[in-house]
């Protein structure tokens, strides 16, 4: 605890941070935006880079697609179980539940494995970084925003900085509330996607498409703005030169309320002598509204690695067949949910007591949305199990066939034959041996007299 409190003593108090509602307020006001992160690397803190609430409530809770991909993903994600595997030899085995997985099936009052993974999953895509640290028999989240991994050196001055700690203070680093300090084996920090420009810290999968989210966002505001105004092209109506300013400021006022919004739209327009109306600008047909919207959709969904078909974007329906959906989950599982899964549960175990020659692991197998990758096992399952029936019926060593085919290694049979061949498994022949050498047929021990006897002259006397 030494160590993180001269940790502590050194963290910086007055650090800037640059927002992610801030950026857009400059790009709206027309400035320079600055750089998008605000972090000063020579403190010897790691904070959040962006801003938590900003996402949350400029991204997540005003943007569909992000909403709808931190979904898809969420949705698949709190469908594992946890459980305990053991590693014979290294390789993976069977798959089994203690009392001390308690904590992880119900981490906090009313909460389960699903609210837990919810949360995770959430934190993550939204800050980078999630954290929790463990409470006798419960968990407590830290919100990610609220927690500073404290390091004993700053990068940037020293050859090694390791972490130190994790301090939680709730409002921030500038609040003054009262901060809690942890030790790292105190905390569960899972960061899927590591931050390139910090040691041990998180990033956010929105980050890298913050400009698509904006784009996305402005091409929202312009599809209800058309709606709002005329719900026609714009057009531009000209007067002759003997209209005053009076005259032009009522006319303008009509045909505003006449004409102005979605209620007025179609409506039949009636020009007063010497008014020409021209259209200008393009309609949503002419730019192609959908294909420039979709495209930067389904941007968003590839950073999110969530297939636009799954989401449900207009650029994956498009292309919808079974074929097409059952290859974008079997990618969205393989890629995106089986990782996710081993770095969550890689994360978890500094909480819990792992079985000696275990692992925390997760249990997939009653997924709905995975089924497929169910029956793809069972086929191979098969498979394998008439490899070892023909391995074996070929004289090998039952128990280094198994381990053979289990560990794809077919050098392990290698010295490891019975000495017989075939599917009876007779002894094998000498090549050198005589064919007509054969050992006679010993006598039926019943037809043989007793010792002395004729057994003709016994049958007579008889």
């Amino acid at each position: 605890m030494n160590l993180l409190q001269r940790a502590l003593s050194g963290i910086r108090r007055d650090e800037k941070r640059y927002s992610f509602s801030d950026w857009v307020a400059d790009k709206q006001l027309g400035l320079n935006a600055s750089p998008f992160y605000g972090w000063s690397y020579s403190a010897n803190v790691e904070e959040v880079e962006n801003s938590f609430v900003g996402y949350i409530n400029g991204v997540y809770k005003a943007n569909g697609v992000i909403f709808s991909s931190i979904e898809a993903r969420k949705l698949l994600f709190t469908e594992a179980r946890f459980q305990f595997q053991r590693l014979q030899n290294g390789t993976p085995g069977e798959l089994f539940g203690t009392h001390e997985l308690d904590i992880l099936e119900n981490p906090w009052p009313n909460g389960t494995t699903g609210d837990l993974l919810a949360r995770m999953e959430q934190d993550v895509s939204l800050a980078g970084n999630f954290y929790a640290v463990r409470e006798g028999k419960r968990l407590r989240r830290l919100r990610p925003d609220w927690v500073y991994i404290v390091l004993t050196s700053a990068p940037d001055e020293a050859v090694k900085s390791d972490i130190a700690g994790y301090q939680y203070r709730p409002g921030g680093l500038n609040s003054n509330a009262e901060a809690k300090t942890y030790l790292p084996n105190e905390v569960v920090h899972w960061a899927p996607i590591p931050d390139p420009d910090a040691q041990y810290r998180g990033m956010s999968w929105i980050t890298p498409v913050i400009r698509e989210v904006i784009s996305d966002k402005a091409a929202t505001l312009h599809k209800s703005k058309f709606y709002e105004n005329a719900a026609t092209p714009n057009m531009v109506v000209s007067f002759k030169e003997t209209v005053t300013e009076d005259q032009f400021e009522q006319y303008m006022e009509e045909l505003a309320a006449a004409h102005q919004g979605a209620t007025n739209a179609y409506k039949t327009m009636y020009l007063a002598g010497g008014a020409d109306v021209r259209v200008v600008g393009s309609d949503f047909a002419q730019m192609d509204f959908k294909a420039v919207q979709g495209a930067g959709e389904t941007r968003i969904a590839a950073a999110a690695r969530v297939p636009a078909i799954i989401v449900g974007l207009s650029e994956g329906l498009a292309a919808a067949t079974y074929s097409n959906y059952g290859q974008a989950r079997r990618a969205f599982g393989d890629h995106w949910a089986r990782p996710q899964w081993r770095s969550a549960c890689a994360a978890l175990s500094t909480v819990i007591n792992v079985p000696r020659g275990c692992r925390l692991w997760y249990d997939d197998r009653d997924i709905a949305f995975l089924r497929d990758d169910q029956m793809d096992i069972a086929k191979i399952a098969a498979m394998n199990a008439q490899s070892i029936r023909s391995l074996v019926e070929a004289g090998y060593e039952p128990d280094a066939v198994a381990q053979a085919i289990v560990s794809d290694d077919l050098s392990i049979l290698i010295g490891n034959h019975t000495g017989v061949f075939s599917v009876q498994l007779q002894p094998a022949v000498d090549p050198d041996a005589d064919p007509t050498d054969v050992d006679p047929e010993p006598p039926d021990p019943d037809l043989m007299p007793d010792d002395g006897d004729d057994p003709v002259s016994a049958k007579e006397g008889n």
